[in-house]
């Protein structure tokens, strides 16, 4: 069994909520119908549900909660939470989190602030800005923690390297300049990741690309 066969095994015997906030793309409802036929996790898909349900077509998501962020009945107590968690900076007035809030992946951050979803799958059309916006503003960093680094699982099948062929590689796309101390983070982020995520003693190489 490789690591993305375990992942979703794992996943399964702990089912969890996820929230997508792209629901009207149509390659997040495939992924959706696929994950509900399998049961590894709970499925939440915003979005307007006439057009969710229109553009799903014959794949069956009737086991997917859609919710609607302009229509639901907790939108006046997201747009005040996120209010008062941002109140106080530039340009924040009611009127603007009310604005702020009608955006989906505001949204699904907010959910999981909430403990109304347990995560957040996002950015098949969203930029990687646009992700991760929310989620520094409303969930932010870990309590020891004081930078956000991205990283990319890589399994390579047969290979004798890493934990039977996967390793993480970090930070691949988010900190453009880090600096001495931003690599030493990132290294030991990524080292805790590997640890929770591929249950096995993490081995840290820094690889520079400078010349």
């Amino acid at each position: 069994m490789n690591f993305i066969e375990r992942t979703i095994e794992r996943a399964a015997a702990d089912r969890k909520a996820i929230v997508f906030p792209e629901g009207n793309d149509k390659r997040v409802i495939t992924a959706a119908a696929e994950i509900l036929k399998r049961k590894i996790t709970d499925v939440i898909l915003l979005g307007d549900e006439k057009e969710i349900k229109s553009l799903a077509g014959g794949l069956d998501i009737s086991g997917a909660e859609i919710i609607n962020p302009l229509t639901s009945p907790k939108r006046s107590e997201y747009v005040d939470t996120f209010y008062e968690m941002r109140k106080g900076k530039k340009g924040m007035t009611p009127e603007k989190a009310d604005e702020m809030m009608k955006v989906n992946n505001y949204w699904g951050v907010m959910m999981v602030k909430k403990g109304a979803a347990d995560g957040m799958v996002s950015g098949a059309c969203h930029s990687t800005a646009d992700t991760l916006r929310p989620a520094l503003q409303i969930v932010r960093t870990a309590p020891d923690s004081k930078l956000v680094s991205a990283f990319f699982i890589i399994t390579v099948p047969n290979c004798e390297y890493g934990e039977n062929g996967t390793f993480i590689f970090a930070d691949s796309g988010l900190n453009m300049n880090p600096s001495a101390e931003d690599l030493s983070e990132i290294a030991i982020a990524s080292a805790k990741t590997f640890k929770t995520l591929v249950n096995a003693e993490p081995k840290v190489a820094m690889l520079s690309f400078s010349t």
